[in-house]
């Protein structure tokens, strides 16, 4: 079998301009209207939509690749380094801080030239132990042939699927030099086309003994925000593409199999991104509905207790309240906290659940049923409650 980076020609990947322009115009047009609605929300609340689009980023990626983060963790350390006041921050382990810093480097640094230096930093965060599991790997450096050969799979151990074989070792100098001049240099390609072209490359290349794939999205993620000019991060590719990720290997190892031809991968990458544009408008709701449920709770106030908890409830958190539930979490006595309950359910920020005594439940109201409050939506409701 050939693979693409043998074929006459590689690395000059080729693909029909006219048959994607449809798509790019539509993407195009999504991201501005998603772009425009974020601008129009105001400061708080952008940082609020960017924190949580930025955390599925990180917790998808790794997720990907069968690493299983702590969102909390992860959303507190990227809370931390853009200086975002959270409350309850949430110490996180060197794995999850390495992937966040190689996160908000490529998104918050996309103007800066992407080098192999900088290539060699992520790749240093990411496996900060030098090891990878058990075993240990070359960081910070190209794979060495001692590692031989380098083959693209997924599946548990034992069952792995091999997708493709990526290029030998003593390709890596030439290969990657002439990926960093191209994603560097300006042809007049659109970006966000550039962002799929670069994903696929780069996995094809594989210049490292592990963590391909999430440097592979992160360069992705740093064309996109070159397209969006923003640092701020809307919509997460990473976390669609976990949610496709079988489709997503099978594109992949297709692609590998054809001709320098990538038609079909860049189709299936702006549809995947077109798809991720529309879960973004899920993000964007539950911002909204923060706030307004904060501008709301505010009017006459409540406790720390009640603080803390709303901010679980609305942060994900698993099942519904119960009283036993919400003592734990504040740390109070359960008559305490059925009385911060009942405070709670008789204004409407909470709703029982049917059926009673000791199943008694307790949920958010829906948008529909939260009372709501003519202006009752201030400039900076969520970061006060935090």
């Amino acid at each position: 079998m050939t693979w693409i980076h043998k074929q006459d020609g590689w690395p000059a990947l080729t693909w029909d301009a006219q048959a994607l322009a449809f798509r790019l115009t539509d993407l195009r047009h999504r991201q501005g209207r998603l772009l425009g609605r974020m601008e129009g929300m105001g400061f708080a609340l952008r940082q609020e939509a960017s924190l949580d689009m930025l955390t599925a980023d990180v917790v998808k990626s790794s997720a990907i690749e069968g690493e299983m983060l702590d969102p909390e963790e992860v959303r507190s350390s990227i809370a931390k380094r853009l200086g975002i006041d959270i409350g309850g921050l949430v110490p996180a382990n060197r794995d999850v801080e390495g992937i966040v810093e190689m996160m908000l480097d490529a998104t918050q640094n996309f103007s800066k030239s992407l080098t192999a230096e900088r290539l060699f930093g992520w790749h240093a965060a990411l496996f900060p132990t030098r090891r990878s599991g058990i075993h240990r790997i070359t960081v910070g450096a190209w794979r060495p042939e001692s590692a031989g050969a380098m083959q693209v799979v997924s599946g548990p151990i034992g069952r792995e699927k091999v997708h493709f074989q990526a290029p030998d070792a003593d390709r890596l100098d030439v290969e990657m030099e002439a990926f960093l001049t191209w994603f560097e240099a300006d042809q007049g390609i659109d970006p966000v086309l550039k962002a799929g072209l670069a994903h696929f490359w780069f996995v094809t290349i594989h210049p490292f003994e592990d963590g391909n794939g999430r440097i592979a999205r992160a360069i992705a993620d740093m064309s996109l925000a070159r397209s969006d000019r923003t640092k701020d991060r809307f919509y997460s590719m990473s976390a669609q593409i976990e949610d496709e990720r079988r489709a997503y290997y099978e594109r992949l190892e297709t692609q590998q199999r054809n001709g320098l031809d990538v038609t079909p991968w860049l189709t299936w990458f702006l549809d995947c991104l077109r798809r991720a544009l529309n879960s973004a408008e899920n993000t964007l709701q539950a911002v909204l509905f923060k706030a307004s449920l904060w501008a709301y709770a505010n009017r006459d106030g409540v406790n720390e207790r009640q603080k803390l908890v709303l901010n679980r409830m609305l942060d994900g958190f698993k099942g519904h309240m119960r009283t036993s539930k919400y003592a734990k979490l504040a740390r109070c006595s359960q008559d305490t906290a059925l009385r911060d309950i009942r405070k709670l359910t008789d204004r409407g920020l909470l709703i029982q659940n049917p059926g009673g005594g000791r199943s008694t439940s307790y949920r958010l109201p829906t948008s529909e049923e939260l009372p709501t409050l003519r202006g009752c939506l201030k400039t900076n409701p969520l970061i006060s409650n935090r």
